[in-house]
């Protein structure tokens, strides 16, 4: 089976082009805008999308939205991940986080699906702390300033081993879970 990855971020495709392996899925990179409406909710961006996905006749697809939410800011930048990266970056969360005690954050990751007709959609969580440097020359995005075990950030991890225990591998291993239920891998 082939199944579309509508992303801008070809490292997301690898991510998981390595999950679904095992399964005779071949994940084809598909770098289409789609509108991301501006909620607080993960699910509500996906569910949209996919919609609009759908509506516009692509089959057999999915897309995700992630977001790392700091408890210490009030969840941002949350939804508004990839927007307070291209502007703030790792460098301006690290900032904003200069003398704050509680490191604690989460990373969130909803993954929407369809094929033929079944609709799928799933949320998969991270949870972990916000470094005080960035660390590691891996990963994308957050993935430096972010560690689940308080040890290592995510930009240290090989991605094996990443997508064991983030926010993105427990939603594929949720999605996979829910497709095979569903008699479709």
């Amino acid at each position: 089976m082939k199944l579309n990855v509508v992303t801008h971020n070809p490292g997301k495709v690898k991510e998981y082009q390595a999950e679904f392996a095992d399964f005779g899925v071949e994940m084809v990179h598909v770098n289409r805008e789609y509108d991301e409406v501006q909620t607080a909710y993960l699910e509500e961006v996906v569910d949209k999308g996919m919609k609009e996905l759908y509506r516009d006749g692509l089959r057999d697809f999915m897309i995700d939205d992630s977001g790392l939410f700091v408890n210490a800011l009030k969840g941002f930048p949350g939804v508004y991940s990839a927007y307070g990266q291209k502007t703030i970056g790792n460098q301006g969360i690290l900032k904003l986080m200069e003398g704050v005690e509680d490191r604690t954050a989460v990373f969130k990751c909803c993954i929407g699906c369809m094929i033929g007709e079944e609709r799928i959609i799933v949320t998969g969580t991270c949870p972990g702390y916000i470094l005080f440097e960035e660390r590691g020359d891996g990963g994308f995005g957050y993935d430096p300033i972010f560690t689940p075990d308080g040890e290592r950030s995510f930009a240290e991890i090989p991605v094996e081993e990443k997508n064991a225990i983030s926010h993105r591998g427990n939603a594929t291993k949720l999605l996979i879970d829910e497709l095979k239920s569903r008699g479709l891998i």
